[in-house]
């Protein structure tokens, strides 16, 4: 049963697993519990306030997460049963997180009291985004995070791992040259100079840096594919050469820079 303080960590593309922590956050406040929401990407591991709950929210990428988020999880400092739970959001499976980071977790010490995750709609180049079957999946999605946070609060959730399964996807999907190879399709990205109107609002959302700008966007080599500029950026103008997708983003940018300033 979770009774302190919760930390909620989240990291968040275009937007699946921030509304996924909004919900567990209303659950959890309306049980009253003190909830407080923090970036990943903003924040230091070694800071983290050990006599809180410890939540972590993020996407799945690459049937894993972002390195970003696993370098977050793996600098934790070593606790002394902390409890800690893991939401994911996932648009078919994963098979490479859930028990590779609770082994990295209770390495750690820590204490592991649930995994949830969560499908919503794909947000990854989808040819064609269906706004009426999204909608739909996005209500059964948030739904089910009300279900889990409530599981959480009233101790009966658990986090679950299917050691050769996952640990066989962790070892295919850690290695470095998928990344590198993700990290290639970002460097690719084009900008229409046409379309752009410098607000820079590409930059500013990138949470690994890198994007650079001099009158125009241009794009490094630690791309990790996200898709936040793609997806946030109000004139569309950035792209991706050879591919025919439609943007998806399930909030508006104002949402996720409302989280920022209020972080």
């Amino acid at each position: 049963m979770i009774s302190n303080t919760i930390d909620l960590y989240y990291f968040t593309g275009t937007g699946n697993t921030l509304l996924v922590a909004r919900r567990m956050v209303e659950v959890f406040e309306q049980n009253g519990r003190i909830v407080n929401l923090h970036r990943i990407e903003n924040s230091d591991p070694s800071a983290v306030d050990l006599s809180h709950v410890i939540g972590l929210a993020f996407p799945v990428a690459a049937q894993s997460t972002f390195p970003l988020v696993w370098d977050f999880a793996r600098t934790l400092p070593d606790a002394d049963g902390t409890k800690i739970f893991m939401v994911d959001t996932v648009s078919i499976f994963s098979g490479a997180i859930v028990g590779p980071l609770k082994r990295v977790l209770v390495k750690k010490g820590y204490r592991p009291i649930g995994a949830k995750e969560i499908t919503m709609p794909g947000n990854w180049f989808p040819g064609k985004v269906n706004k009426d079957r999204n909608q739909r999946t996005v209500a059964r999605g948030l739904e089910r995070a009300s279900v889990y946070a409530g599981r959480l609060v009233d101790g009966t959730s658990h986090w679950l791992r299917v050691p050769v399964l996952s640990d066989a996807f962790y070892w295919l999907n850690s290695r470095p040259i998928v990344w590198r190879k993700l990290a290639e399709i970002g460097e690719k990205y084009r900008v229409d100079r046409e379309a752009c109107n410098g607000c820079g609002y590409c930059e500013k959302l990138c949470p690994v840096g890198n994007i650079g700008y001099d009158e125009y966007p241009s794009f490094g080599p630690a791309c990790q594919q996200c898709m936040r500029c793609i997806a946030f950026c109000p004139r569309e103008a950035i792209s991706v050469p050879g591919k025919k997708y439609e943007l998806y983003r399930a909030v508006k940018i104002k949402d996720l820079l409302g989280e920022w300033q209020n972080d």
